[in-house]
């Protein structure tokens, strides 16, 4: 009786330690999905600078884009669509694919989180048994 309780203890503490890793997994995650989400934020702020000032413009100034080490003469017009369109395309990151991405990351933290404590538990009340038998 007590090789296999012994064994079901093993079987326990090795379900714990996969649980634990695939917890330390969904964290790594979402330390990415933060980085991630910090660079497009910077990237979406810098944009929105960038579109004030092309709108303090009067619509005959000269605006220019870098194209590699090139300045390459642009029309104010277009500017200010190309910086519009990027900060849709930033925004819509945020709300399809960070934001899902971020709670389905959290969600699963959580039910992990949850398999752990029972595991714990289970422990608990075999060693537990054990100290009374």
């Amino acid at each position: 009786m007590s090789s296999s309780s012994s064994t079901a203890l093993r079987e326990l503490q090795r379900d714990l330690e996969n649980k634990a890793n695939d917890l330390s997994k969904l964290q790594k995650d979402i330390a990415k999905n933060h980085q991630v989400r910090k660079k497009y934020t910077i990237q979406l702020g810098e944009n929105e600078l960038v579109l004030k000032e092309l709108d303090l413009l009067n619509e005959d100034a000269n605006v220019y884009k870098l194209i590699g080490p090139v300045l390459v003469k642009q029309d104010l017009a277009e500017a200010n669509a190309n910086v519009r369109k990027r900060i849709e395309y930033i925004s819509a990151e945020f709300r399809k694919r960070l934001d899902a991405s971020l709670q389905d990351l959290e969600e699963k933290q959580n039910s992990k989180r949850e398999a752990i404590l029972k595991v714990q538990q289970r422990i608990q009340s075999h060693q537990a048994g054990k100290a009374k038998a």
